[in-house]
């Protein structure tokens, strides 16, 4: 009988010794229960092949071709990642509803004797449990926003934190994104759903009883947006603010951002979208220091002219506790440790 998950915690410990997804890769690719691995069942081409031929000839076509389909698929998994699997292995399979694409597998797993079990509902159970987690329910975290103007390490003062004992929630992190218009990171965001699971499996990681530090940002990181369970707890969480001159806030923006720099095309072309925001002269000055490679004044013009206004902006509406300000002169190593040791000194009092 397919197994019944209730909640995140039972799935999680599910007990088996590998979890193997059938789907499409297309359809892993988006997301995945975490630690799963890929073993299509019909590759992307076959399920639209066969749904294809589902729809247009007959479901009992569709249905006799995908199971030529699955069987060689599955033959192929058994003599290559399968391959060294013993008697004693338990797999846990599921698909997209926990229908006959993981019953299929878990089927032909089992007449060869090893102890196959599918997930009740496939991989939307496992969906469902998510978006009970990050839509549905109140968080019972107690956050604390780190804030402060743009540049002023607030993402690299994470780690710091969590080496001194502090719970930590890097949102930027899982969204891989750095949450400004020039924030994009190699290989790009991932899918909505697959952040939404690994924010879920990281919140599901922290304990409640003990404050959780995460970095002030918009509802939106890039192209993701930020769940309203998380989104609704960050709006009444008391603030930390981290303060540092111009310069030193310029000089960080420069090694953080120095894998973009090699790329000034691509920078004008994301400047161009601010231009009917901050008008031509500023943005043509940006481009000018950015085309000279002045870095750091390129950095410094565009918190000035851009970022600075609109923090200013959104402070006049915020009205959360400020649990203490930490001032700095530098953001270099020294100066970030110093930083970690004050806001680690006033979480240790919250």
């Amino acid at each position: 009988m397919p197994i019944e998950f209730s909640s995140l915690t039972a799935l999680l410990n599910h007990g088996y010794d590998t979890v193997i997804d059938v789907r499409s890769p297309a359809e892993f690719a988006e997301d995945h229960v975490p630690g799963a691995i890929n073993l299509p069942a019909l590759s992307n081409e076959q399920r639209a092949e066969v749904g294809t031929i589902y729809k247009q000839v007959s479901p009992f076509d569709g249905r006799k071709v995908g199971a030529a389909m699955v069987a060689r698929n599955v033959a192929d998994h058994i003599s290559g990642p399968l391959a060294d699997k013993d008697g004693s292995w338990r797999p846990l399979v599921y698909c997209w509803r926990g229908g006959q694409r993981s019953g299929s597998v878990a089927s032909i797993l089992t007449q060869i004797g090893w102890r196959a079990d599918t997930i009740k509902g496939g991989y939307q159970s496992f969906r469902r449990l998510v978006n009970r987690s990050v839509y549905d329910a109140k968080l019972p975290h107690r956050f604390i926003l780190l804030d402060g103007n743009t540049g002023t390490a607030k993402t690299a003062l994470l780690p710091r934190l969590a080496a001194r004992g502090a719970q930590v929630l890097d949102l930027e992190g899982l969204a891989a994104h750095r949450g400004s218009l020039l924030g994009s990171m190699p290989g790009g965001q991932p899918a909505q759903k697959a952040f939404e699971t690994a924010l879920a499996m990281a919140l599901h990681k922290l304990d409640p009883a003990q404050p959780v530090v995460v970095e002030a940002e918009s509802s939106k990181i890039g192209r993701l947006i930020v769940p309203p369970s998380l989104w609704t707890a960050m709006l009444k969480a008391p603030r930390i603010v981290i303060e540092a001159p111009l310069t030193a806030r310029a000089e960080f923006l420069t090694r953080a951002y120095a894998d973009i720099a090699d790329n000034p095309d691509d920078i004008e072309t994301r400047l161009a979208h601010l231009r009917r925001v901050r008008g031509h002269a500023i943005v043509d000055n940006w481009v000018n220091l950015l085309r000279a490679g002045d870095l750091t004044a390129f950095a410094a013009a565009l918190m000035v002219d851009h970022y600075d206004p609109a923090y200013t902006k959104s402070r006049r509406l915020d009205e959360r506790k400020v649990l203490s300000v930490v001032t700095t002169g530098t953001l270099d190593e020294a100066g970030q440790e110093r930083s970690a040791d004050a806001i680690w000194d006033e979480i240790k009092r919250f």
